[in-house]
């Protein structure tokens, strides 16, 4: 499909323009550089590795070109524009939240709750310290499974692996506050969205393209565990309604990507006609 020179592709991630951490240094910094090999050898520490894995990230730059390609986030396009690709070709269109039954009632006691992979990208190390920080008389409960798995455990945490949407939708009805600090640069996020269509605030690093749905109340400057710590107990001890941005609607998502979907096809039948 994505070799095809009339197709749609979606970029979900960094691949196509970073060929190590998704815009995050071995510094533990966030990268702000265009893709260059001489830039992003620093990131990893096997020479050869790299040259693989950089030469694997070009070719996967140069396939995307000329393509029409659908991002979730006007953060993605910008890092793509910025690698060369036409902006004009490049369409902004979010995830929406889909089967999380908004009738659940609460699984579980009242919560501090992070939900993803448990990964350091995710920035699992800095929830644990920003809710230690915190004070919180809330334990912490993390969602998602991964390489840090064992860790957590071994500290004495409560991490409940993958769940399905339906206990998904029950343990953000516990939570009084969801822990975003992606360290990466978070080409969206669902999972703050998905805290937010049910009621529950998040508190989060502004990372990548987060600040997009994020409210504002609870989002902070990326690198900042204390001000996370902070944010995160004002969320659960001054509690306010929160809620999805507009633009968010399933319906209109929908249509924005099957007009772009119609679009391609009347290019092509028109360009097979002449």
């Amino acid at each position: 499909m994505a070799a095809q020179p009339r197709a749609v592709l979606t970029v979900q991630d960094h691949r196509t323009f970073c060929p190590t951490r998704g815009k995050w240094t071995a510094r533990g910094q966030v990268c702000r550089e265009v893709t260059a090999a001489d830039t992003c050898a620093g990131c990893v520490e096997d020479a050869e590795y790299f040259r693989e894995v950089y030469a694997l990230t070009r070719e996967r730059l140069e396939a995307v070109h000329g393509l029409t390609l659908v991002v979730l986030s006007q953060y993605m396009k910008d890092e793509l524009a910025a690698a060369g690709v036409a902006a004009e070709r490049i369409h902004v269109i979010p995830p929406f939240v889909h089967g999380l039954d908004r009738g659940e009632g609460p699984e579980g006691p009242p919560c501090v709750l992070f939900v993803g992979r448990l990964v350091e990208a995710k920035g699992v190390r800095e929830s644990v310290e920003a809710w230690r920080r915190s004070r919180l008389d809330l334990p912490l409960v993390l969602a998602g499974t991964g390489p840090l798995r064992t860790r957590l455990e071994a500290e004495g945490l409560t991490v409940l692996g993958w769940l399905p949407r339906e206990r998904l939708a029950r343990r953000y009805r516990a939570a009084r506050a969801v822990l975003m600090p992606s360290r990466w640069q978070e080409p969206f996020g669902i999972a703050g969205l998905e805290a937010l269509s049910l009621g529950v605030p998040v508190v989060a690093w502004d990372s990548g393209g987060i600040r997009e749905w994020h409210p504002g109340e609870g989002l902070v400057p990326w690198g900042d565990v204390d001000g996370l710590a902070r944010a995160l107990r004002a969320a659960v001890l001054e509690p306010r309604p929160v809620s999805p941005p507009p633009g968010f609607e399933p319906e209109a998502l929908t249509a924005r990507l099957r007009a772009v979907y119609a679009g391609l096809a009347r290019a092509s039948g028109s360009s097979s006609r002449t």
